[in-house]
């Protein structure tokens, strides 16, 4: 059986919804953020995540240096943010916008968040053309409230939030 080529797997995996995130590394004196939706929960004990990194992303070497990560996860009126985050802004520029803080690993938390998740990386293992950093969650922000930010079908969601 032959492997689906690029171009379709593209085009089916533009089909699978996810949340907007930005995810941070370093410290607010030096920080260093990009855009993700490629963010996943790996298991609640110990609570573990995953981000998955481009290779040739210019943010991959501060991640496996500082050992922190944080992802906050974007509300619906944080798209502006998004391609803030994704565009080749300096990272002076990038975290210029938004309200910044830290929890237990130093790492940057956006104070607008929808949730936070404060991790330390336990493992990065290279697969293809992207990095999968595993993340050990450490502290937890969340506000009650907020809508969600998804990418679906290349453009931006919002999803309402709605009282479980």
């Amino acid at each position: 059986m032959l492997a689906p080529e690029t171009s379709a797997y593209r085009e089916a995996m533009a089909r699978l919804g996810a949340a907007v995130n930005i995810v941070t590394t370093g410290t607010l004196d030096n920080p260093v953020g990009f855009t993700a939706s490629a963010v996943c929960s790996v298991t609640d004990t110990p609570p573990t995540l995953l981000v998955c990194l481009n290779r040739n992303s210019r943010a991959r070497s501060a991640f496996y240096e500082g050992g922190a990560m944080c992802v906050n996860v974007l509300t619906s009126s944080q798209q502006d943010l998004s391609n803030h985050f994704a565009s080749p802004n300096t990272m002076a520029e990038r975290f210029a916008a938004g309200h910044w803080q830290t929890l237990a690993t130093g790492a940057p938390v956006l104070h607008e968040a929808a949730a936070t998740f404060d991790c330390q990386i336990s493992q990065i293992v290279e697969v293809g053309t992207h990095s999968v950093l595993f993340g050990v969650v450490q502290g937890i922000l969340c506000h009650a409230g907020a809508e969600g930010l998804v990418y679906f079908n290349r453009r931006y969601h919002s999803l309402p939030y709605q009282q479980g």
